[in-house]
């Protein structure tokens, strides 16, 4: 049985920080970082049946057409994706009167849909890209007992090597996307390796006022080539949910549009636009998965 300390539960059985039962989530949910966009992708939504907030974590559930979804705010950085997705896998995955894992474990499609910056100069600001690969430079999935395959070692010891971290204190790990729900983003969008940091100024190569100890970082990304696999964009999010992903057996993707080019070091002209529309192509496609 999983302890009172270890899986918190509210008072009418909801699992604590994102305040949901079995019956709240649909089998696709679709992540985004920022709170306030929730709304913007379930007014897409033909019905919402729930909704519900507790501190950052905004879920509202409904329906496109026949299609169940349920979009949930993680908030930023790696830290919120251990919660989100540890949640999300107990939400289905565990009976919250036995405290005990089923059975039967349910696997869930997971999509993040977010906003990232271009490492690439052909990838302009206010394109598209569906991620293939997570590379973390954050440290929440060592914590974790991860299992890569041999493919997945041989990119990372490449990336280590190519962007020379070997006598760092930075250890990379990878986690590979769902192939399958990758096959449905094609037309429109940039495939590619997203790299996850546990930052948005030093970690991502952004120079204000402090010195950085990694100068190269943004060159040593964008130059980085693994078979046919390159670095298209950088976050905080991808890699800690495609690597608990697999930990936990769900199926997950992260599409991401591009506000800023750190290559041509442009920014979009219009966010809010730009967001608009990754929302709305994705939906039209997710609808029919």
């Amino acid at each position: 049985m999983i302890s009172e300390s270890e899986l918190i539960l509210t008072p009418d059985n909801r699992v604590y920080h994102i305040n949901l039962s079995k019956d709240d989530l649909a089998d696709t949910v679709l992540t985004v970082g920022d709170p306030d966009r929730v709304k913007e992708v379930s007014k897409y939504f033909d019905t919402i049946e729930f909704q519900t907030q507790h501190r950052e974590f905004v879920t509202h559930t409904g329906y496109i057409g026949k299609k169940r979804l349920t979009v949930l705010s993680s908030g930023i950085g790696p830290d919120n994706i251990d919660i989100v997705m540890n949640e999300l896998d107990a939400v289905v995955n565990i009976d919250f009167e036995t405290r005990t894992v089923k059975p039967q474990l349910t696997s869930l499609n997971i999509i993040r849909m977010g906003t990232s910056g271009s490492l690439q100069a052909d990838i302009p600001v206010d394109s598209l890209v569906a991620s293939s690969y997570g590379i973390g430079l954050d440290n929440v999935l060592h914590y974790y007992r991860l299992e890569n395959s041999p493919h997945e070692q041989e990119l990372c010891q490449a990336f280590v090597q190519h962007v020379e971290l070997k006598d760092t204190n930075i250890v990379p790990y990878t986690a590979k996307g769902s192939a399958d729900l990758l096959a449905h983003f094609n037309d429109g969008y940039h495939h590619g390796i997203t790299v996850t940091c546990p930052g948005f100024y030093a970690p991502q190569g952004r120079v204000v006022r402090a010195n950085l100890q990694f100068p190269e970082l943004v060159n040593k990304l964008s130059s980085f080539q693994f078979e046919t696999h390159r670095i298209t964009n950088f976050e905080m999010e991808t890699s800690a949910i495609f690597g608990l992903g697999k930990i936990f057996g769900h199926r997950c993707l992260a599409l991401n549009t591009i506000v800023a080019n750190r290559i041509s070091k442009t920014f979009t002209k219009d966010g809010k636009k730009s967001v608009e529309q990754m929302i709305k192509r994705s939906l039209e496609i997710i609808e029919t998965i």
